[in-house]
């Protein structure tokens, strides 16, 4: 698996500084960030919480002036640095942080040119700008959650289910059709699917597409929650005896 070099790019106008270090954290998951900048008028008091955390995560200010009221000055900087990073060649990939629709055609241009794109924004986010990224992350299921906001878990019981996280999005009828779906598009002759080859179908298909959406921490646990599926764990072979996670249609 390639070790990818991310230029990660924070809008500070269009998303919230708390839980920047989970978010960096959640960051580190899909590569190494060798470049972390974040646009914004710095004159602005909208933008003071971010001046406590920038120091602390090594982030570099990028000052951009607001030219005219009303238009987010910081998205022609950050567009600019990262035409010029693309073509310095030493990234291969990019987070851009932003809930902000005017970074679509940044998304859609840098996955032409081979680069990986990670986007992180709010719930909100326009759904054009999600589509652009290769894997879309909402930021509210970053936070931590507290003890007493654990949600309990669904009605259904199911065996080891513990959610441990807080759901933004329900597990309706089209998401369990489109994982059903995709496990019969990728089933082998004898109908067995490999869990790992799912996850990464399925966020081809919906970028924005995470477990942690739905309150689960792995895809393990949500389709065990579906309850449509035959399972079956395989030895790998190796010397760590790491099992291999097959899934089937009942």
């Amino acid at each position: 698996m390639q070790d990818h070099k991310l230029a990660v790019l924070i809008d500070a106008d269009n998303v919230p500084y708390a839980n920047v270090k989970e978010m960096l954290e959640e960051i580190s998951k899909s590569g190494t960030p060798t470049v972390k900048r974040i646009y914004g008028d710095w004159t602005k008091p909208t933008v003071s919480g971010w001046k406590n955390v920038l120091l602390e995560n090594a982030i570099t200010p990028v000052q951009q002036y607001s030219y005219t009221t009303g238009k987010n000055s910081s998205d022609s900087a950050l567009i600019i640095d990262a035409m010029d990073i693309l073509y310095s060649e030493k990234v291969t990939g990019f987070c851009i942080v932003s809930s902000d629709s005017d970074f679509t055609r940044l998304a859609t241009r840098l996955r032409e040119a081979g680069m990986l794109v990670i986007g992180i924004g709010e719930k909100k986010t326009p759904q054009p700008f999600i589509a652009s990224c290769n894997k879309f992350i909402y930021l509210e299921i970053l936070k931590p959650v507290e003890k007493e906001e654990a949600i309990k878990a669904p009605v259904k019981s199911v065996t080891k289910q513990k959610p441990a996280q807080k759901a933004i999005d329900k597990v309706d009828r089209r998401t369990i059709k489109m994982i059903v779906d995709s496990v019969d598009d990728l089933a082998d002759e004898t109908g067995w699917t490999f869990l790992a080859s799912l996850g990464s179908f399925i966020s081809k298909k919906k970028p924005e597409f995470d477990p942690r959406n739905y309150g689960f921490n792995k895809l393990y646990d949500l389709v065990k929650y579906i309850d449509r599926f035959e399972i079956d764990e395989r030895d790998s072979g190796g010397y760590k005896h790491v099992k291999h996670i097959y899934l089937r249609l009942k």
